[in-house]
């Protein structure tokens, strides 16, 4: 017979209490976890929709122009997301080429995944949003870098690459960079020469954002080792690189 008064309840041991905070510890892990994840997908949602705004708005640009928008223009001011009034003057994100079909904004919509990484103290130019333009062979050609190709001329719209979540990997951090760069930089006869710095960002557990010509989207993992790096950063730790083939640099070349 128990001898304790009746009213007399017993207290938790040492380890029942170890037990409880070990599943408090869990189910907070969980629900951390549960919300990054959450996160991770709302920023995932958003940025493919500023990557099909910006598809959209490249095809509307052709569609009034006959060829896609600049990357750039030779006295290096004004590039598709932006531009300057001179050389030196603040870098304006709504007085881009493209900027008179990006809405009433006249700006690149902002990934929310990439302002979480941002890490540079100042970009060289900001407005970008976290995107890069396949410049070398949309924006421009390898014969002329300042002369945009025409959509008749991308053989293959569903495999080549129009836009890209990217960034730069600098010592100080990580920048902007309005770029989506191919492996290898192409001389004017069309020929492969040395290899280039990788731009594309894999900020979605691993994987990137890729806009296509023909307007889808879809997620990408990387392939091989990031580059070697020509400002310091690390691409590894910052998740840049390339991805699909590099034969005739892959999905950039809509000749391919």
């Amino acid at each position: 017979m128990d001898p304790r008064p009746p009213h007399v309840r017993r207290g938790f041991t040492l380890v029942e209490l170890a037990v409880v905070l070990v599943i408090v510890a869990a189910l907070a892990a969980m629900a951390v976890q549960g919300y990054r994840g959450a996160r991770m997908r709302a920023h995932q949602a958003v940025s493919m929709n500023n990557l099909r705004s910006l598809v959209q708005a490249n095809l509307l640009y052709a569609a009034d122009h006959g060829t896609y928008v600049p990357a750039t223009e030779p006295r290096n001011r004004i590039r598709w997301h932006g531009g300057r009034a001179a050389s030196g003057s603040k870098f304006d994100p709504t007085k881009g080429f493209l900027s008179d079909y990006l809405g009433q904004s006249r700006r690149v919509g902002i990934c929310p995944e990439f302002r979480r990484h941002l890490s540079g103290s100042g970009s060289w130019e900001d407005g970008s949003g976290g995107y890069g333009y396949n410049a070398v062979y949309i924006g421009g050609t390898p014969q002329d870098p300042f002369r945009p190709n025409r959509p008749v001329n991308v053989h293959h719209p569903a495999r080549t690459i129009m836009f890209a979540t990217t960034a730069l990997a600098k010592s100080k951090g990580l920048q902007e960079y309005p770029f989506a760069d191919p492996p290898h930089w192409v001389d004017p006869n069309g020929q492969l020469r040395g290899k280039l710095q990788p731009t594309v960002h894999f900020r979605f557990s691993g994987k990137a954002l890729v806009a296509w010509c023909d307007g889808h989207i879809t997620l990408e993992t990387p392939a091989g080792t990031a580059a070697t790096n020509f400002y310091g950063g690390d691409n590894a730790k910052f998740g840049i690189g390339f991805f699909g083939p590099s034969e005739d640099n892959g999905y950039w070349n809509p000749r391919r």
